[in-house]
């Protein structure tokens, strides 16, 4: 921990790619399901532009190049992403334990739904860490990169953002925490980041620290 800023009173942490291994396979349906309707996205393309983001940008990404999605693409990616999910969604190794061991509050504050939330949660047996301390993009007017979720999961808690950690691990989360007044720790450990330079990513993108296991949380 920084010794120039205290412990936090409250630890905030993604979904996707931190708590459980998911990125790789929300991309792949988006990728799957953006063919059925015939447009083209390689997985890695998805991983660029919607990283940390959530489904309404991806309509304003369409919407912006003079495609308006179906009416159906939103029901039909989350029903495949709910039945990828069931079958093949794993915790982050190590993240059980680190989230035992803690003693800060903690939350969670999602770019995804609340239900996708709330199942990737119990398939990856994390839900009793959080009880109903979820927070997501639904619930504020602005997504990542803005500061609004960040704000609202603090006054939810009760917390003071200078006072805050978040644990992110795309660019967008990285500055929606920093644009929150928040102390930042970019994590590197999803697959995801297998072949990419997270490290350097998520530095460039302002995180105060960033680390690719879950063993090292605490180690400054």
């Amino acid at each position: 921990m920084d010794q120039d800023r205290p412990k936090p009173d409250l630890i905030v942490f993604d979904c996707d790619g931190v708590l459980v291994d998911s990125e790789l396979l929300s991309c792949r349906c988006l990728s799957e399901v953006l063919a059925e309707f015939g447009l083209q996205l390689t997985v890695e393309r998805a991983l660029e532009l919607f990283l940390g983001r959530s489904t309404k940008a991806v309509e304003e990404h369409y919407r912006d190049l003079g495609q308006v999605l179906p009416r159906d693409f939103l029901p039909r990616l989350k029903a495949r992403v709910l039945e990828t999910f069931t079958g093949a969604l794993q915790p982050i190794p190590g993240v059980g334990s680190v989230l035992s061991e803690l003693k800060t509050p903690c939350c969670v504050a999602s770019s995804s739904d609340l239900d996708r939330v709330s199942l990737s949660l119990d398939v990856a047996g994390l839900a009793p860490h959080f009880g109903d301390r979820l927070y997501t993009a639904q619930m504020v007017r602005h997504g990542k990169p803005a500061p609004d979720l960040f704000l609202h999961a603090a006054a939810k808690m009760l917390a003071d953002p200078a006072r805050t950690l978040v644990i992110e691990d795309s660019v967008s989360g990285v500055q929606a925490a920093k644009a929150a007044g928040m102390m930042v720790w970019g994590f590197v450990g999803g697959s995801h980041y297998r072949d990419r330079d997270g490290r350097a990513i998520l530095s460039a993108a302002g995180a105060d620290r960033v680390f690719a296991r879950m063993s090292d949380f605490w180690e400054a």
